[in-house]
């Protein structure tokens, strides 16, 4: 009777260890679903492959399982040139639509001061919490902002880390490196 407890545990102990086939993004994610066809592998640098907590909502978004194109901004509420660009990211996501997803990371910052900065610009795009500034570290860059733009296949096409991008300049960017227009 012993012995067969013992097995009982053992297999209940492999189970748990099997391989999960649960999307890396499930239901409770932040951002809309993903198309149903999966684009090709893109050649080239890849978006990190990191996973991070909604900021609201729960759920977690895996970078390199969002199979569509991205604008990925990092951002904290204590950097400037982070604060002037949000109204920009969003007036673009909400003339994007589902052409491309603006995803924002608030990097290296607290919950409190960053829902604060989400309300005061009205920021309704999906948001992410990197508070320990793991896909900052990830694409090798230590100041903020920091703009990825991220083709369908999750190749990494272009890294934008200089002055505090306006609504025409992401708009030129998303069209010469993910070839989207808003």
């Amino acid at each position: 009777m012993i012995r067969g407890l013992v097995a009982l545990v053992l297999l209940a102990a492999l189970a748990a260890c099997a391989p999960s086939t649960v999307d890396a993004q499930p239901a409770g994610s932040c951002l809309p679903p993903a198309p149903s066809v999966v684009p090709p592998a893109a050649s080239g640098p890849r978006v990190p492959d990191v996973t991070l907590e909604c900021f609201e909502g729960g759920g977690v978004v895996r970078l390199t399982d969002l199979h569509r194109p991205a604008i990925i901004n990092l951002w904290a509420s204590w950097c400037a040139p982070c604060r002037s660009e949000l109204p920009a990211f969003q007036a673009y996501a909400a003339r994007a639509g589902d052409r491309v997803t603006v995803i924002g990371v608030d990097t290296g910052d607290t919950r409190t001061a960053g829902a604060a900065l989400l309300q005061d610009v009205r920021v309704s795009y999906p948001t992410l919490v990197d508070d320990q500034r793991r896909l900052l570290a990830a694409v090798g860059r230590s100041a903020l902002p920091v703009t990825l733009f991220v083709d369908a296949g999750g190749g990494l096409r272009y890294l934008y880390n200089s002055t505090p991008l306006d609504e025409p300049a992401i708009d030129r960017l998303a069209q010469a490196h993910l070839g989207v227009a808003a």
